[in-house]
């Protein structure tokens, strides 16, 4: 039998001890699924981006797009990024490769070029219609540094949504091959760069394919933790707090408290 998940009150308790304060959580299986303020409004920062880059694999399996098509970087779409980036302006990038990049490199260009190539209105319309995640939405594009980049399209006030409980129902989705081109979303989760959270408190033969979101305001992770005896468990964490190399610390030190509980 399996062992069950921690209850929510001890989950809280051990955010509690990792001083992680007012975060939002959600951790399931299969056959069971705990929250912690899931539904909790935090601006997603980068979590967005796997989200959309759901949306264009949608398209590409409605024969809108396709998974070779290549579209132009344009110097409207640039901002920094924290890694180096081969998307400079007149690069023409595949399709693949700026979903690629947006996931496993949380490349800001990437995205930017995705909020273009798919359209926010229709990329809201797909993640809550198509998805099943009626509170994430496609507004603004991204800014790796201040100030932020020009977005015409920008209404000036809505930001992007997608809080915890969004995030779990997509990578729960993408685990169980409901989402269309699965495979190549968990393939880009599997191979993220940013490997300071969470993934800093795993055992060892662990795997977690996931994506984190980081602003001066919210620090977040969220991925599919398979252990390495073979449970599968998705695992979100939002915190309302900005990202440092202090609060990172604080999400590691939460997996090792969470890890030994999820198997012998």
């Amino acid at each position: 039998m399996p062992t069950p998940l921690p209850s929510e009150a001890v989950l809280r308790s051990w955010a509690v001890a990792s001083q992680l304060d007012g975060l939002s959580l959600v951790l399931q299986t299969e056959a069971e699924v705990r929250r912690l303020d899931a539904e909790r409004p935090l601006y997603p920062a980068s979590m967005i981006k796997l989200p959309l880059a759901a949306a264009a694999l949608c398209e590409v399996e409605a024969g809108r797009l396709r998974l070779e098509q290549r579209f132009v970087i344009q110097p409207g779409n640039m901002t920094a990024n924290d890694a180096p980036s081969p998307l400079d302006p007149g690069y023409a990038a595949t399709l693949d490769e700026l979903i690629h990049r947006a996931i496993a490199y949380s490349d800001n260009v990437a995205t930017n070029t995705l909020f273009d190539v798919v359209g926010r209105d229709r990329a809201t319309s797909i993640a809550q219609e198509r998805l099943g995640l009626p509170h994430t939405s496609f507004r603004r594009k991204l800014s790796g540094s201040d100030p932020l980049i020009a977005d015409p399209l920008w209404n000036g006030v809505d930001l992007n949504t997608h809080p915890a409980a969004d995030a779990a129902r997509l990578l729960s989705a993408i685990a169980r091959g409901r989402v269309p081109g699965s495979a190549c979303l968990r393939s880009a989760l599997g191979a993220q760069i940013w490997n300071d959270k969470l993934s800093a408190g795993l055992s060892a033969g662990d795997r977690f394919e996931h994506k984190t979101g980081e602003t001066s305001e919210v620090c977040h992770d969220g991925g599919i933790l398979t252990t390495a005896c073979g449970l599968e468990a998705v695992l979100v964490v939002y915190t309302g707090a900005p990202s440092t190399d202090e609060q990172s610390a604080r999400l590691a030190a939460f997996m090792r408290r969470l890890r030994p509980a999820l198997a012998p």
